[in-house]
């Protein structure tokens, strides 16, 4: 079977600028608000209801305050996707395992110091996951800030060795959003609101498409967005 794979990360309240595929599954890598409130959280389920895709499945980022501060509130508000935090969906045999952590940046939600305090959360990661949904990218992986300066997590880098997922879709790094395989995992950087000096919130960027052969677990670009 090919699963027809939609991959977005960080509309920041711009959803409704976005312009849809066709697609069986959307993936989202968090940073669907701005401030993070309940409001926010409902508007963007309001508009994933729109959305036909047989499956959806969210993570949340750092500017999703409300699922860190009232966490109870914010999950029931999610009724048109599956939520995941640190944990595992399995849609039509393939595990997705979704988790919102990145490395601590100015306080904001879902932040750990890097190191041990993160990589713990990198170790509840299944080894038989398939596709990997986290809100940050791995150290050196469509990681470089707007100065050409690598941020993503070492944690995750060494976790991903002993995964090796067959697509890990992330965010957060808006500048360098877009695709790169390395040995069997496709890495993508779904972000649609490009970097901050092309003045990100006035546009967006189309969504990223793959084929995944659950027969072979491949995983390959369709649309590059």
């Amino acid at each position: 079977m090919i699963l027809k794979l939609v991959l977005i990360s960080d509309t920041h309240n711009l959803h409704d600028l976005l312009e849809m595929p066709d697609g069986d599954i959307l993936l989202f890598a968090g940073d669907m608000a701005d401030s993070g409130t309940l409001d926010e959280i409902a508007n963007f389920n309001r508009f994933l209801g729109t959305l036909p895709y047989k499956h959806k499945v969210i993570v949340c980022g750092n500017h999703d305050f409300a699922f860190e501060r009232q966490s109870a509130e914010a999950r029931a508000l999610i009724t048109n996707a599956t939520y995941l935090q640190d944990e595992s969906v399995t849609i039509e045999g393939v595990k997705i395992f979704g988790s919102p952590w990145t490395p601590w940046f100015h306080d904001w939600a879902f932040n750990l110091h890097r190191g041990q305090p993160i990589g713990e959360k990198w170790g509840l990661i299944p080894t038989d996951t398939d596709i990997l949904i986290t809100h940050g990218p791995p150290m050196g992986v469509l990681d470089k800030i707007w100065t050409g300066k690598p941020v993503g997590c070492e944690a995750l880098t060494e976790r991903l060795q002993a995964i090796q997922p067959k697509l890990h879709l992330f965010g957060h790094i808006h500048e360098s959003a877009g695709h790169l395989r390395m040995g069997e995992t496709l890495f993508v950087n779904g972000s649609m609101a490009p970097g901050p000096l092309s003045k990100w919130r006035k546009k967006v960027k189309r969504p990223i498409v793959a084929n995944y052969d659950t027969a072979t677990g491949k995983v390959e670009i369709e649309d590059i967005g």
